[in-house]
């Protein structure tokens, strides 16, 4: 009687930003009797799933792979995409997408925060929080803080290939950039989905360009905002990395999110991008990291000292910046990308 629970094992599915818990599953079971009970739960096709970290020997766990033999431990979450039948039916159905602007932001409304309260905060995070660092800070560069969700991912579609809710022009943008600035990401979730996306982004080990480090959740702190309810939120001090990192400072770091008081401590270095959400609807109309890419490299071939600029009007600054085509001369590999990425975009149809 005792040994009734050893071949049970809970497990955890991540999917469309949900977590479905499946208990007391067989590892005796194969992968494809795994795929149809977590149809059970989600409703997706085992036709439609891909268990993304589910691996047998470094790849993909085919259907007849038994459970058991791929060592996972109880309470392990597996995140998997795939799409229900309704949601690949709507996507052959064109409607006008609502432009979802605050959602999970505070009102868009003057806050601020008392940075000197928190010192003792952001000095702890400088001293305990460890950085991995996966390539060295380069001299003289400008540094870019890249959040993840909503600003180059919609993690919260569904989709058959990571790379359909990737953000257009996602590794022309980081490629621009790349001569100019280091290049860090920065997420307000835990480090191994922030390697997991990044890795399926095909981020990780593009040629073109190299990341210094990733920051997590844990490098956040929490602070009470100047709002009539003084509600207390989290936030990513940028004065962390430039705790670790002198070389960087208010003058040359740049962070894009697309919520505002994840920079509320640094409002001056933070550029709020739009958030990039329903991927199947935008994907092909989403030019935001295209234009952003000539403000940063205008600015970093300019030598602009980023306290003197205002973020916030960063595509007026570029529509009125009489000598942006003579100083982004060179510029043709991205505009050559655009339009290939249009005529790609035309071409392309959803899976069935």
């Amino acid at each position: 009687m005792e040994d009734v629970n050893l071949n049970k094992i809970n497990l955890v599915i991540k999917w469309s930003g949900k977590e479905f818990k499946l208990n007391d599953f067989d590892t005796n079971n194969t992968v494809l009797l795994l795929k149809q009970a977590i149809q059970n739960v989600t409703g997706v096709l085992p036709e439609r799933q891909k268990l993304l970290n589910v691996k047998f020997r470094g790849k993909p766990a085919d259907d007849t792979v038994v459970i058991s033999t791929l060592n996972l431990k109880d309470g392990f979450k597996i995140m998997m995409m795939g799409s229900l039948e309704e949601s690949i039916a709507q996507i052959n159905t064109p409607q006008e997408p609502n432009d979802v602007v605050n959602d999970l932001d505070l009102p868009d409304e003057e806050l601020t925060v008392d940075n000197s309260i928190y010192i003792s905060k952001i000095e702890k995070r400088i001293a305990t929080y460890k950085i991995d660092i996966l390539n060295p800070p380069r001299d003289n560069k400008y540094l870019i803080v890249l959040d993840i969700d909503y600003t180059i991912f919609d993690h919260r579609s569904t989709a058959e290939q990571p790379v359909e809710l990737m953000r257009p022009y996602l590794h022309e943008f980081l490629t621009t950039l790349y001569p100019y600035y280091d290049i860090m990401f920065w997420s307000a979730t835990s480090m191994k989905w922030i390697l997991e996306k990044l890795k399926l982004l095909g981020v990780t080990n593009h040629p073109d360009y190299k990341i210094v480090c990733h920051l997590d959740s844990a490098a956040m702190i929490s602070v009470s905002s100047s709002s009539p309810k003084h509600e207390l939120v989290d936030v990513k001090p940028l004065q962390v990395i430039w705790g670790k990192f002198p070389q960087y400072s208010p003058t040359n770091t740049v962070m894009l999110d697309d919520i505002r008081h994840n920079f509320l401590m640094n409002k001056q270095s933070g550029l709020r991008i739009r958030a990039f959400r329903q991927a199947h609807f935008n994907r092909y109309k989403d030019k935001e990291l295209f234009f952003l890419a000539k403000y940063l490299k205008y600015i970093a071939k300019k030598h602009i000292d980023l306290t003197t600029l205002n973020h916030r009007k960063w595509e007026s600054f570029i529509s009125h910046a009489k000598d942006l085509d003579q100083i982004l001369y060179g510029e043709e590999d991205l505009t050559a990308n655009t339009t290939s990425q249009n005529e790609n975009s035309n071409n392309t149809t959803a899976e069935d």
